[in-house]
């Protein structure tokens, strides 16, 4: 096939290859296919690597998120020991205001000083609320000044359908997330500070005497999960946002508005197992690696190698495997001088059901244009001919 427009399918050698790895990045589009259903009102499941969606059941509903909002308490607790304003050995006061808190608790004293590390782990492990007021008053002066943080950095990170009204996840009307605001909370978390995410696994932690389990209830069983945070109130159900791990595969998923404790712990394992079982990621293509060779028209060489700027790791559902097609576009001809990495076509692969995925492909080499006469020569042949 000529580079000269139209679609030029791959050689043999590459699409033989990507029809046994079988991969494809379609997200959303593919949970219809699958026909899974859960009890919660607004679900999530996030490949952690690709960023594919393998369910999507109001996503985008705004939901009280109880003390999921915690999560991104923790965030801004740990930005701050990260960049040095808060060391988990400082001594935070308790205030009359933390003590008081109502719900779940890690018993702080009054008054007293309680250690940040202590603090850290009575706010992920406990769900202690008045963890969370020492930690914002210690860092921000007061709570609502810790809140405005919250929100700011909501924005910075692309929460858009998400408001926090205060640290600890008590219900409030302007207290609101959504479903997928809270998986790419938890992701960024994850990204952002694995020298601290590791609390998040921990099953239980004594404080004051007063020994408290973890709530998110796939710690206890061998799944791979890894943390995050559950939230119950009457209004928003029993909920949990979960993160796990196999075999270097990691999902994320958000559960929101379960009926009851126990219907979280089923749904959370079930559709877990549902998620590491039904979809897998492959490596489709490595950056740098040949996909197909371009023909180049008036250049010194007839062909360029082309290959991805970037590694393309996709997430594929099963159904979609054997109908998988991969193509190479060239939508005009690749003309002479060529640069190095500059864009000549595009990869496309298809499936049944899904969405299609594009990643543009480049020159792997430089190709110089051909001299004057060498050009007259060539257009000669081609009128003549119809070939160089």
């Amino acid at each position: 096939m000529g580079a000269l427009g139209g679609v030029v399918s791959m050689n043999p050698r590459v699409r033989l290859g990507l029809a046994a790895l079988a991969i494809s990045v379609w997200a959303a589009q593919a949970t219809a296919a699958t026909g899974i259903d859960t009890q919660a009102r607004n679900a999530i499941i996030v490949d952690f690597q690709t960023g594919a969606v393998l369910l999507d059941k109001g996503a985008d509903q705004r939901m009280p998120p109880a003390s999921m909002s915690k999560i991104m308490t923790a965030y801004l607790v740990y930005d701050a020991l990260k960049k040095g304003r808060l060391s988990l050995e400082d001594i935070l006061p308790v205030s009359e205001k933390a003590w008081r808190t109502q719900g779940s608790k890690m018993f702080v004293p009054y008054p007293g000083r309680v250690k940040v590390e202590d603090l850290v782990r009575g706010m992920i492990i406990q769900s202690g609320n008045d963890a969370c007021i020492v930690l914002a008053e210690g860092l921000a002066g007061s709570e609502q000044a810790f809140v405005d943080q919250m929100n700011e950095k909501a924005k910075e990170l692309g929460l858009n359908n998400s408001h926090f009204a205060n640290v600890d996840g008590l219900p409030d009307p302007n207290e609101y997330v959504t479903a997928r605001d809270l998986a790419l909370l938890a992701k960024r978390l994850i990204v952002d500070f694995p020298e601290y995410y590791h609390y998040d696994s921990e099953k239980d932690f004594t404080y004051n005497g007063i020994k408290q389990g973890n709530r998110n209830p796939l710690l206890y069983k061998d799944l791979g999960a890894d943390g995050m945070k559950t939230g119950h109130t009457d209004e928003a159900g029993y909920s949990l946002t979960a993160s796990a791990v196999r075999d270097g595969r990691r999902i994320i998923m958000v559960l929101g508005g379960l009926p009851t404790g126990k219907a979280r712990q089923q749904e959370s394992e079930r559709l877990l197992e549902w998620a590491f079982r039904e979809f897998n990621d492959f490596q489709l293509v490595k950056a740098g690696e040949a996909v197909d060779q371009a023909e180049v028209w008036l250049g010194a060489d007839a062909k360029v190698p082309v290959t991805v700027e970037k590694d393309i790791v996709v997430t594929l559902p099963r159904a979609a495997r054997r109908s998988m097609k991969a193509t190479v576009h060239y939508d005009s001809a690749v003309k002479a001088p060529v640069a190095k990495g500059q864009t000549v076509g595009k990869l496309t692969i298809t499936a049944d059901g899904v969405d299609p995925v594009e990643a543009p492909l480049v020159a792997m080499q430089p190709v110089a244009k051909l001299g004057p006469l060498e050009r007259i020569a060539i257009a000669a042949g081609y009128l003549v001919w119809g070939k160089r």
